[in-house]
């Protein structure tokens, strides 16, 4: 028989899926129960907040775990409702998962429906909000540190006296963590004057705090600092701060990075200076990882936390960062977290 280059490629593309097909056994095969048996394996992930780049980034880095570790991944999104977020808790007790990532909330919406996925037997953990519950891990981006960076880098390029705008939400728990900090910086540089304070997550998000924005600027125009740290803030303030033509005169200083931040921070005369980032699709994955290793019977601590980086408009003009992907090889640092990685993890 005359071997033919169409009967060659089929030949070789059976040894290529044969093979492909072995090494997943080998490899399942190393995994602990009950990853051992891919596809056996079910989790959900209950949304609070989906709008903006930040959260399509985590949510994409959470379904590449997910495939890496060959989970079942079902995504609930509450879309900001808090009563809804906690039904999808409910739902998801019902569908039967074997883990829950809670991704932000309400503590008082949702500590009483997680406590009745940890009395259903289920692995939960939280991240950006807090549950109150010490079985459950909090994932976090160290938001203190986010907040640091940003305001050092203010003080940095301003000084230690200042008029400023700050744009904040109570009650959302990394939010809330941020505060503490400019808190502690007000304190500890007297000559920061907070003239207002503002911000809403009503959506869209940065249309809205556009909105407030113009009118804290028109009343408050001797304004040399925003601080916005939240990035869909920093995109309204930005635009409130293009409109009224002081985009010399204002400084925005944020947290959270997204590849439409950057292209607003490389803007000609952009207002926006810095922002602290942790990379969000790598939040995605750590929050799997955390949720994966409590599954396999591992502990993953208490508190998972992600190392943030500062960013600033700088750093994006001298070495011509353009979107995500090249931060990430440009920054080495913002690329992974070594964080919640056991030795029978894969990855992404």
């Amino acid at each position: 028989m005359k071997l033919t280059r169409r009967m060659f490629a089929k030949m070789l593309a059976g040894v290529s899926l044969a093979a492909s097909s072995f090494v997943g056994l080998a490899h399942a095969a190393d995994m602990p129960a009950p990853f051992d048996n891919p596809g056996d394996v079910k989790i959900a992930l209950v949304r609070y907040l989906s709008t903006g780049d930040f959260f399509q980034a985590y949510l994409s880095g959470v379904e590449r775990q997910s495939e890496a570790l060959g989970v079942d991944l079902r995504v609930l999104d509450s879309r900001q409702d808090a009563a809804l977020q906690a039904d999808m808790v409910d739902q998801a007790i019902a569908l039967g998962v074997d883990g829950i990532i809670v991704q932000h909330g309400l503590t008082e919406s949702m500590q009483e429906a997680v406590q009745r996925a940890v009395d259903a037997g289920i692995k939960v953990v939280a991240f950006d909000v807090n549950v109150e519950n010490p079985a459950v891990p909090q994932i976090e981006q160290s938001d203190r540190d986010l907040a640091r960076l940003a305001l050092e880098q203010a003080i940095a390029d301003n000084g230690e006296s200042w008029k400023a705008g700050y744009v904040y939400v109570p009650g959302i728990a990394p939010l809330d963590r941020r505060n503490e900090t400019w808190v502690e910086f007000k304190e500890r540089y007297p000559g920061i004057d907070e003239k207002a304070q503002f911000g809403t997550l009503d959506n869209p998000i940065a249309n809205s705090n556009a909105n407030q924005a113009r009118s804290v600027l028109s009343a408050n125009p001797d304004i040399t600092v925003m601080f916005a740290p939240y990035d869909e803030f920093a995109k309204g303030v930005k635009i409130a701060v293009d409109e009224a033509g002081m985009t010399d005169q204002v400084s925005i200083y944020s947290a959270d990075v997204s590849t439409s931040d950057i292209a607003a921070m490389r803007e000609p005369n952009s207002a926006w200076k810095a922002t602290a980032a942790t990379n969000p699709a790598v939040v995605g994955e750590v929050s799997v990882r955390a949720l994966a290793m409590m599954l396999a019977g591992e502990d993953p601590g208490a508190s998972v936390v992600v190392p943030p980086t500062l960013i600033t408009q700088k750093d994006l003009l001298e070495k011509d960062i353009k979107n995500m992907e090249e931060l990430s090889e440009k920054l080495p640092q913002f690329a992974h977290a070594p964080v919640a990685v056991p030795d029978w993890m894969p990855l992404p």
